[in-house]
């Protein structure tokens, strides 16, 4: 026979819920003398002295006589039990404090041992995932830092010595040093750039301005634009980009996607093979518009797919210029957009999936 559970808002069950609720907002009002007690196992011996003082008391007025001894035996057997039942109650505390303090100094390896299931238990595991939260984030932050210092030292040391050279008169100022050092300025700004977006979209300052609008006009925005940013590195790379049905729309914020195209087309290019071909294609499947950016290059590894999202990833090359954090810029904004981005065979294809209209209910 099935049971009904009747259940609050809150996930409660029915009459034991809503009393502990009204226990709880109680419990908000009243007094806590305890409070200023240090020890909790001093608090423990209070309650118990206290609880066991009014039940000998009541039955002192109901009996009229109780045995003295019995009555001072027992209080002792109390106090010492409670004693030695809290300290597996204070154990879990003294250590949450311990590794607080070595958290303070920058150490987040210490974790409670989480045995108890009551809210002890519940809070040393709380506990133990905000300590693995904190460490994750701490080695972003150093990983961030030590990332970012090595992208900036390179053309700041490239653009150091064109300026050095012209200003011993190792150099002339022709078109060609004045050309190095304008790349190496370039290259500064998109890091700047990059760093800045990667900031905005993880305060989730981003606002999106999605709308209903065709595609094919932005693939040849993103294309003429590549086009020129490409044309210096003398590495004779052609682009294609192909829409079908011709009419095709994709529902999305317009400025973004044509941030997320451009960084998709300008990674394409810098890691497929010199004189190759990077193909933009984009077809309707259902409700979604499937985008594909391809190159001739020989594809990332499997093993390597997913990390090359994270940022300062370059899918293991060192060279061509890039930040880094172009991809990973790509991927917070289709996830902004609730859309996928993930690289496909033959590993050399990255697909993205948006709505090709707005979604019903919007």
């Amino acid at each position: 026979m099935s049971r009904l559970t009747v259940t609050d808002s809150d996930g409660r069950g029915g009459f034991p819920g809503r009393l502990r609720q009204a226990a709880d907002r109680v419990a908000a009002v009243l007094p806590r003398p305890l409070d200023r007690i240090r020890s909790i196992k001093l608090k423990l011996a209070v309650l118990m002295t206290f609880a066991g003082g009014l039940a000998f008391g009541y039955f002192r007025l109901q009996i009229g006589w109780l045995p003295p001894m019995t009555t001072l035996a027992a209080m002792v057997i109390a106090l010492v039990s409670s004693q030695f039942l809290a300290h597996g109650i204070t154990t879990p505390l003294r250590e949450m404090t311990a590794a607080a303090q070595r958290m303070a100094r920058g150490d987040y390896t210490r974790r409670v041992r989480a045995s108890s299931r009551d809210e002890v238990g519940q809070l040393a595991e709380a506990f133990n995932r905000m300590a693995d939260d904190l460490a994750a984030a701490d080695r972003q932050r150093r990983d961030l830092i030590a990332n970012v210092s090595h992208e900036l030292r390179t053309p700041i040391t490239a653009l150091s010595a064109v300026l050095e050279n012209l200003v011993d008169g190792v150099s002339q100022p022709d078109p060609k040093t004045l050309e190095t050092a304008l790349a190496q300025t370039e290259r500064l700004g998109r890091l700047v750039s990059e760093l800045l977006d990667i900031s905005s979209i993880e305060a989730g300052a981003v606002p999106l301005d999605r709308g209903a609008f065709a595609i094919a006009p932005l693939f040849a925005e993103v294309v003429a634009e590549v086009e020129v940013m490409t044309a210096a590195s003398g590495r004779g790379i052609r682009f294609r980009s192909e829409v079908a049905p011709a009419t095709a729309t994709v529902y999305a914020d317009r400025a973004r996607l044509h941030q997320v195209l451009l960084n998709l087309l300008d990674n394409a290019a810098r890691h497929g093979p010199a004189g190759g071909e990077v193909r933009l294609r984009a077809h309707t499947v259902g409700g979604d518009l499937v985008i594909d950016v391809e190159d001739d290059g020989p594809g990332i590894p499997p093993a390597q797919r997913d990390r090359i999202f994270d940022r300062f990833t370059r899918g293991g090359r060192t060279d061509g210029g890039g930040t880094g954090l172009g991809l990973a810029i790509a991927r917070w904004v289709i996830d902004l957009h609730r859309g996928s981005i993930a690289v496909t065979d033959p590993g050399s294809r990255i697909r993205v999936v948006l709505p090709a209209t707005e979604p019903t209910g919007h």
